[in-house]
């Protein structure tokens, strides 16, 4: 029997802020973190790798709060674990102390995202395959196992859930083969941050339109003649022909995000994401209807499947942007990818930070195969940065994600990463402590 030994809990922080990396209108001066979790177990070489993605100051208070989920884990057989994922996801989930803090909110949710993670990266090592693979190879009945369909029922029950899943269950082979010979199409943000110039981002989307990026989005929503200017730029760069999307990351009130979307209609924008408060599922669904034929996408803060049920039945989003670690790990993740596919909204998962690109070319795989069966309208965010940390890192080709073939969820950071960027005694936070005090 093969069982789990320890957690160990790592704040991990990179210096993003130093090069705008990340910037927009709201959040000036990230440093890309994750509470990064390790599951540790009495086989050599058998552990689980799972994060939650944060930016910077308080991803101690999410690795705290990823210590006290996972504790339960300690001491159980791996075995045992894994064979019962939906199981031991309803375990952790049912600990009524914690879940006081959210409920299924904030950093006990962000917690219970970086633990199981983890514990799916370690069923998908022990089944020796890829996440998608794992998630793929199970049956309708397996699947809907898993998923956490508490509170959806007036949206998906069970046996819808399963009916939709059994549609594509006979095709599925054809369609991993097109995905390994293709990829999955992304786009990319790597050009588009607030707080770079103009020089930088003609040349980045430049250089984006020349590594085959069909796709490309800009932060927007700090100031509206900025936001003309930088538009401009990038149309004149990228061309009429390509998709162009814009990020205002919350910073609008309802009227206010109509007329600058209104303002910015003239470059024909695929979407506006994020436009006002991530809880306001009417105040999307007014501004939907307010600048449409412009889309409305949001999700990476949408903090449950609950908020995910109501954006669905409010008509409020054209595309659906879930957080592979801000909702709690695959099983709530299965969950909104099943109620989207009812309402027949894409999903173009949120990958904007640390390690959140290696873990959602698992999910849009997963999608395409065994739930949507479709490629139109989806295309999965990608930026180009930190990637080096990560043992198994995601690789894109020509506007695509490649296949990933390394067994598990992608997760694991490098030690030499972790000693060098944990804070705040890794190499790098200790030096920069060193040269304050000095």
């Amino acid at each position: 029997m093969t069982t789990i030994t320890s957690v160990d809990v790592y704040d991990v922080r990179f210096p993003t802020s130093l090069t705008a990396d990340g910037s927009d209108a709201m959040n000036k001066d990230g440093d890309y973190s994750a509470a990064y979790v390790v599951l540790r177990t009495d086989e050599e070489g058998v552990a689980g790798y799972g994060f939650t993605f944060t930016i910077g100051r308080g991803n101690d208070i999410c690795a705290l709060a990823a210590e006290q989920r996972a504790e339960p884990l300690v001491g159980r057989d791996v075995d045992e674990i894994v064979g019962d994922l939906g199981g031991i996801y309803r375990e952790l989930k049912s600990d009524s102390q914690l879940r006081w803090l959210g409920p299924e909110k904030g950093v006990e949710h962000l917690a219970m995202a970086a633990v199981m993670n983890a514990v799916w990266d370690l069923a998908a090592r022990r089944a020796n395959k890829p996440l998608w693979r794992l998630l793929t190879d199970m049956t309708p009945e397996q699947l809907v196992d898993t998923a956490d369909l508490k509170y959806l029922s007036d949206a998906i029950t069970r046996d819808e859930a399963i009916a939709l899943l059994t549609e594509l269950a006979d095709s599925k082979e054809q369609r991993i083969a097109e995905l390994t010979e293709t990829g999955y199409p992304c786009y990319t943000t790597s050009a588009g941050w607030l707080g770079y110039s103009d020089e930088k981002l003609r040349r980045l989307c430049q250089e984006a339109v020349d590594a085959g990026y069909r796709h490309i989005k800009l932060k927007v929503g700090a100031n509206l003649d900025e936001d003309i200017r930088r538009c401009r730029i990038a149309r004149e760069v990228i061309g009429d022909d390509a998709k162009l999307m814009i990020d205002a990351n919350q910073v609008w009130d309802v009227d206010e995000a109509i007329d600058w979307v209104k303002a910015l209609a003239e470059f024909k924008p695929l979407w506006i994401e994020e436009p006002t408060s991530p809880d306001d599922v009417l105040g999307h669904a007014a501004i939907r209807k307010a600048v449409a034929p412009i889309g409305v996408a949001t999700g990476e803060h949408g903090m449950n499947r609950v908020l995910f049920k109501q954006m669905f039945q409010a008509e409020a989003i054209d595309f659906c942007q879930l957080d592979s670690a801000r909702l709690a790990g695959p099983n709530e993740i299965i969950a909104v990818y099943l109620m989207a596919k009812k309402f027949g909204v894409p999903v173009c998962p949120h990958a904007g930070g640390v390690g959140l690109c290696e873990l959602v070319q698992h999910l849009s795989i997963f999608d395409y195969v065994a739930v949507s069966g479709t490629l139109e309208n989806r295309v999965t965010e990608f930026v180009d940065h930190l990637h080096e940390h990560f043992v198994d890192p995601c690789i894109v080709e020509n506007g695509a994600y490649r296949v990933p073939m390394a067994p598990g969820y992608s997760a694991q950071m490098h030690e030499s990463s972790l000693a060098e960027f944990s804070f705040p005694a890794g190499s790098y936070w200790a030096g920069v402590a060193a040269s304050v005090a000095s």
